[in-house]
Order: structure tokens, then sequence, then C-alpha cells
């Protein structure tokens, strides 16, 4: 494993026909469609480990599923003694989503841990027996996933976190940042579960603090980099990026703001991280963290219906001070006094 305090900081770079991808890396995480297998026995005979399989349209384990580890391993729980935990996911493709959760399912997991909405609503679809816990979700009620945070019902239970209602914030943050901030560049693809929710709340932030929001659907990846690789610094005054992580559209962004000297802003601090200037959100770490309680609710007997949803309530404000000088902006001292890490 390989951290940096309590977030994964490990990342490779792989080049693909359609450019660089960004994608988090655990070995001992890593599970490939023949590389992990599961017997799930009937409750009454139910021996150790418990198989949990995460699914992610990430590239590997996600900071959610690594919280999710280190969660349940502070909770007692041994690895590869008490649980196995293999990932599936489907590099930044929406449609594979359902596959690859039949086929977990097929595979004997005991458990289904979802990242996202649109992961949680895959896993739903493919099975109504084995329990669902997800994290991550900004509005699992509007999305379907539940039918109530007391009682969520079905199979399923999770971590909602308040992704969407910091949209405005975060342009906020922005524009404190960068006070001549007036044209930004917002990509999403429409096809996930929150996007036009997203989009509509960024639209609205940014008529209030007069900026000039770019808010551009994208289907494929081809599109995203096509779009940023139009948005010259003369003409844009900076990048923002979507929840998903679809399309790769963050991974191009961060890749777009380097090469043509753009600032960005980012929901996430693994960006901010790996050179993105700030990022404003929820800590997906402590999500996952804060679902692997429910698990051990679950692994102990409890129904899944009757957990009710938890809130991650937990923000987190980066800044990566050395990006900021790069790009020759002097970072006002409020808000580096605001900021829960400077990476410098």
């Amino acid at each position: 494993m390989w951290y940096q305090g309590k977030r994964l900081s490990k990342v490779t770079r792989e080049k693909k026909p359609n450019g660089k991808q960004w994608r988090l890396f655990v070995v001992a995480l890593l599970m490939m469609s023949s590389g992990f297998f599961c017997v799930r026995p009937g409750a009454a005979e139910r021996v150790r480990p418990f198989c949990i399989g995460a699914l992610t349209i990430s590239w590997g384990p996600t900071p959610q599923i690594v919280g999710l580890r280190d969660g349940l391993v502070e909770l007692g729980y041994r690895e590869d003694k008490d649980f196995f935990l293999g990932v599936r996911f489907t590099q930044g493709d929406l449609s594979v989503l359902p596959t690859a959760a039949r086929e977990l399912v097929q595979q004997g997991v005991d458990l289904l841990f979802a990242g996202d909405g649109d992961a949680a609503k895959a896993a739903q679809q493919a099975t109504k027996q084995i329990p669902i816990v997800f994290a991550s979700v900004a509005d699992p009620m509007r999305l379907g996933n539940i039918e109530s945070f007391a009682r969520p019902g079905g199979n399923i239970t999770g971590v909602t976190e308040m992704t969407l209602n910091l949209g405005p914030k975060r342009l906020q943050v922005f524009q404190e940042m960068i006070p001549n901030l007036k044209r930004v560049l917002f990509l999403y693809n429409p096809s996930v579960s929150d996007s036009t929710e997203g989009a509509e709340g960024y639209q609205d932030a940014a008529r209030y603090l007069d900026i000039e929001l770019i808010a551009k659907p994208v289907r494929t990846e081809a599109e995203a980099q096509t779009a940023l690789s139009q948005a010259k610094r003369s003409e844009m005054d900076g990048l923002l990026t979507p929840h998903s992580i679809s399309l790769n559209i963050p991974g191009f962004v961060l890749e777009a703001a380097a090469q043509q000297g753009l600032p960005a802003m980012f929901d996430s601090a693994f960006y901010v991280e790996h050179g993105g200037l700030a990022s404003y959100g929820s800590d997906f770490y402590e999500s996952g963290k804060q679902a692997a309680r429910l698990v051990d609710k679950i692994l102990k007997g409890a129904n899944p219906a009757e957990i009710p949803v938890e809130a991650n309530a937990k923000i987190e404000f980066t800044i990566n001070l050395k990006t900021a000088k790069a790009l020759g902006l002097d970072v006002p001292p409020t808000l580096l006094a605001r900021a829960d890490e400077v990476i410098e």
C-alpha cells in the first residue's frame, strides 16, 4: 500500500490509444475477472472469510474502496482471513457497469460495495438478495436507490455526501483564489445520473458570482479531449470538473491544465496531490471508512433495509501552492489559513 496521510497517493499513468489515463492502483486489492472467486454458503453454514465485491467506474480501487478496507481493519477484521475485497472497475465506461455487477454476483460475493450512484443502481439491478452498501452518492432518494434515509428498504444502505450541494461554494472559493475569474469551462457526461443537476447548480452559482460558465456536455473521451484542447488561456480563466470520473474527464482536465497553464478546481484532493490547483469537496476516503461500519453491522446479522443511510459531513479544502506559483497566482493568506492541506 502507498499512502500520504489517510489518502491513497500512488498513481500510475498509462498511455492508451485515446490519450493518457489516470488511475488509482493498489496491488493488494486489484481484481481481474479471472482472479477473484467466492463460494457463498448459506446463512446457517457461513464461514469466514467474507467476500466483498467493489464496483466502480474508475481504473482501479478508489479512495472510498481503500477507506472501506482500512475501516474494516480498524474494526478488527483481518484481510484475507476474515474478508476478501475484490474490485471490478470499468475504466470510465458507464455502459459496462451492469455486466460487471452481474459478474460479481455470479462469482458468489457476499456483499456488493458501490462507489457512486450509477454503480449502486447497477448493483441493485443485478441482485435483490445480496446486501449492497454504497458510498459517495449525493442524493440516493432522488436517484431511486433508497426508499428513505431512515429505512432504505430492499437490500441496500450506505453513505451519502454533500457533493452537489458544495458546487456553488466550490465555485466561490475558486473565484476567491482567482479574482479575475470570468469564464470557466465545465465538462460533464449527461449520461451520469447526477450530472445535469450538478451543471444546473454551477450555472445558478455562476450567475450570482457574475461568472460565465461554459457548461458543455460530452459523450466520449475524444469529445472531452477536443473541448479541452480548445480551452486557451487567452479565452478561458479556469476549468471545473464534475463529480463523476466517467470518460476520465477529471484526468483529462488535470492534463490539460498542466499543458495549457490553466487553473483547475476539483472536488477531490487526489487530483491536487498530483498537480491540480485546488479542491473543495467531501473526503471520499472518510466515506469509505464510514461505510465500513455499515458493512460491519451487516456482517453481524443486521438487515440493510433497516440500517439508516448515514451522511459524511467531512469536507476538505486542499491547495497546491507549487502549482499556484507556477501559474503566477498569489493565493490570499486568508484562503491558505482556511485550507485543510497546503501542498508545497
